[in-house]
């Protein structure tokens, strides 16, 4: 009885297990129909690339006050410089070999996913090797980035977490001792300011000490901004902020505070925290794995995703091929 108990469990889970599978490559196969449909060749691609980076007509990229003349082959020419360019000119797929379609498929998967997607998904579904989808995806957080450079104010959160340092999964020989909580010997630190009800920003740094963060606050967030933190040592925002705290090691989590003028005072830094735990999900659900070397274009990708989050995808897509050439 509990063989046949166990079976039936088994078999409705391969069941529903196949079912997500199938649904998976539906959506898939949508996607990829869709894409083609929209663009169905490489010249379509093209004129759709150069309507969003030049929607207002053709700007020269060496002198934005110059006439530009249409020529042959898709190229235009500069008249104060007397230089030509094309519609990938200055952009990060400038000296790419791939076709703008594929750049352009590769920018909408990776701008619609609602987390992220890997080299592996993307060199399946273009077909190409999955070094070659690596690099195209590495290319695209570098556009990402410029959307990390946000300048913040009023109320702002501000949190550091940690990524990396999995020791149980490492050989006795290979673990590293006092790795845990907020020591960073086996770690990678990530330092973030997020505004409430608005934009994130995130950075790898160093260390965590005062004097490395504290500039960091101080060229990002106003002046006479109200900053939340977790207890940890700040020491120098004080002159030129509203620094509040929560205590997370004396199982202070927060409060609310109401003034005589009916102002809701709220102290905690739940929404940086959230934030930081959907970037590690992220990160071990998609990628599994990131080195160091490469670990602020991944936080970059997931500051593009946060700060895009109440705009539409065509937004988001637009405003990424804007950023290709910005």
């Amino acid at each position: 009885m509990i063989f046949l108990f166990a079976y039936l469990v088994y078999f409705h889970y391969i069941v529903a297990t196949s079912k997500i599978s199938v649904m998976k490559k539906r959506r898939k196969r949508k996607s990829i129909v869709d894409f083609r449909a929209s663009f169905p060749d490489e010249e379509s691609a093209i004129r759709y690339y150069e309507s969003v980076r030049w929607a207002n007509g053709v700007v020269s990229p060496f002198d934005e006050t110059s006439k530009v003349y249409k020529c042959k082959n898709g190229k235009y020419k500069c008249k104060n410089t007397g230089k030509y360019f094309t519609y990938r000119t200055g952009t990060f797929f400038a000296n790419s070999k791939l076709g703008m379609r594929d750049w352009l498929y590769a920018i909408i998967m990776i701008a619609n996913h609602k987390n992220a997607i890997s080299s592996y998904q993307l060199a399946d579904d273009l077909d190409i090797p999955q070094k070659t989808a690596w690099y195209m995806l590495h290319r695209i957080r570098t556009a990402m980035a410029k959307e990390n450079n946000q300048k913040l104010s009023g109320d702002v959160e501000i949190d550091e977490t940690f990524v990396g340092g999995k020791n149980i999964n490492r050989h006795k020989d290979k673990k590293v001792e006092k790795c845990q909580g907020r020591s960073y010997k086996d770690k990678v630190p990530v330092f973030g300011i997020l505004e409430r009800g608005g934009n994130l920003f995130a950075k790898v740094v160093p260390n965590t000490q005062a004097k490395t963060l504290v500039p960091i606050v101080k060229k990002n967030v106003d002046v006479g901004s109200s900053v939340y933190t977790d207890g940890w040592s700040y020491k120098g925002l004080e002159k030129k902020y509203t620094q509040m705290s929560v205590d997370h090691g004396k199982h202070f989590y927060g409060m609310i505070l109401v003034t005589d003028d009916g102002e809701i005072i709220e102290i905690t830094t739940n929404r940086i925290e959230n934030a930081w735990s959907v970037f590690k999900r992220t990160i071990k659900g998609t990628y599994i794995h990131v080195s160091k070397k490469y670990l602020q274009r991944y936080v970059d990708e997931f500051v593009f995703r946060f700060n895009t989050r109440k705009i539409s995808k065509y937004e988001r897509i637009e405003l990424l091929l804007q950023y290709a050439a910005a």
